[in-house]
């Protein structure tokens, strides 16, 4: 049996140590890292496409073309940096190859009822979507900044090596979006 396979086998190898062995050829070493970033990276595509089939079938995409581009990955990074900048070109190739941006906004499915049975549930859950409201109003490079940085919790580190810019200026185009989502969030209100 794989040492990845076995019924409660908590892997603690790191992503990069993971990914190296992907690199290598043992396939199997991808289960671990499909099952810390399959969710995060659904949530990633759905918080920027607001389709759920979208962001399911770009997620899978993801992990196809880590498995098609593992001769690619340096171990000098991190393996969420490079996930990341895959991502977010799998998502600029779908929009490049079918020339169609989502626009119909729904609430991200976590948002079930079930979990909002009282009256201060029902207020949270108002202001979540809320926000997610305002956060559709956003422009598309101001709202993959507040999901990379707020809600996927990477460093303005990892984000400025995503982007390909420095710090300094994702600090600055981030700041810059919070204080937009500020100014849309309270505008709904």
């Amino acid at each position: 049996m794989n040492k990845f396979k076995k019924p409660g086998f908590v892997n603690k190898e790191t992503d990069e140590a993971l990914m190296s062995t992907v690199r290598n050829g043992d396939l199997d070493a991808m289960s671990p890292l499909f099952e810390r970033y399959r969710i995060k990276l659904y949530n990633f595509f759905l918080r920027l496409t607001f389709n759920k089939e979208l962001s399911q079938d770009l997620t899978q995409n993801v992990f196809y073309r880590i498995i098609k581009y593992k001769h690619t990955y340096n171990e000098e990074y991190k393996f969420r940096t490079w996930m990341y900048q895959m991502a977010r070109n799998n998502l600029a190739d779908f929009y490049e190859k079918d020339k169609i941006r989502t626009s119909d906004y729904y609430i991200p499915e976590s948002l079930d009822d079930e979990y909002f049975s009282d009256i201060n549930e029902m207020e949270k859950k108002e202001r979540f979507q809320q926000l997610h409201s305002a956060l559709a109003k956003l422009s598309e490079e101001q709202r993959e900044l507040l999901v990379l940085s707020r809600f996927q919790g990477l460093k303005y580190e990892e984000i400025s090596k995503i982007n390909g810019t420095t710090v300094g200026v994702v600090k600055v185009k981030i700041h810059r979006a919070i204080n937009k989502l500020r100014e849309v969030y309270f505008e709904s209100v």
